[in-house]
């Protein structure tokens, strides 16, 4: 086979054969692949449901604030009837890792931000006169994540059972 002539057409032609053939298999990776991704992702969504709940009785709230840092920040609440948090997992994060991404761990128990046990509806940063304590060097993440708290407190005060929270309103058994 002769070689190709270096030429500014053949050039672009073959790029653009290359780009199509790496597109179709990435095209089909995705297609084989989305199934067993979402699967996953709905037995994590499930597991963080318990988690939060910490055993206790309650509801698990999933909501997601598009302001974060980074951009979204997904989190799955467990509120006791009160508003009282039992409990929270960070479910989706585009933080900056080792700032932001603290946000996992940041607001546990014991931890230096601790919201577990306190009212939901009404938190705040210390820096915006609140007391909770911001992630160091991240305050636009921390008040992101204290936005997703205080909006599931919101959902579970109007027993609001839209398709952004996926809370699901049951009846109690007598």
């Amino acid at each position: 086979m002769k070689k190709l002539e270096s030429t500014w057409y053949n050039m672009a032609l073959v790029l653009t054969g290359i780009a199509v053939v790496a597109g179709a298999a990435l095209g089909y990776v995705n297609n084989v692949t989305a199934p067993t991704i979402a699967n996953i992702k709905a037995q994590q969504e499930k597991q963080a449901e318990l988690d939060v709940l910490n055993g206790q009785e309650g509801t698990a709230i999933k909501v997601t604030d598009p302001k974060g840092f980074g951009g979204a920040l997904t989190v799955m609440v467990g509120l006791a009837g009160d508003g009282t948090i039992l409990g929270y997992k960070v479910l989706e994060s585009s933080e900056t890792p080792g700032l932001g991404a603290k946000a996992d761990f940041w607001f546990q128990e014991g931890q230096k931000g601790d919201i577990i046990g306190k009212t939901a509806g009404n938190l705040t940063v210390s820096k915006d006169g609140g007391d909770v304590d911001a992630i160091t060097a991240s305050t636009i993440t921390s008040r992101a994540f204290l936005r997703c708290i205080n909006q599931a407190y919101e959902t579970l005060a109007k027993n609001n059972t839209d398709g952004q929270s996926g809370a699901t309103k049951q009846e109690m058994k007598k």
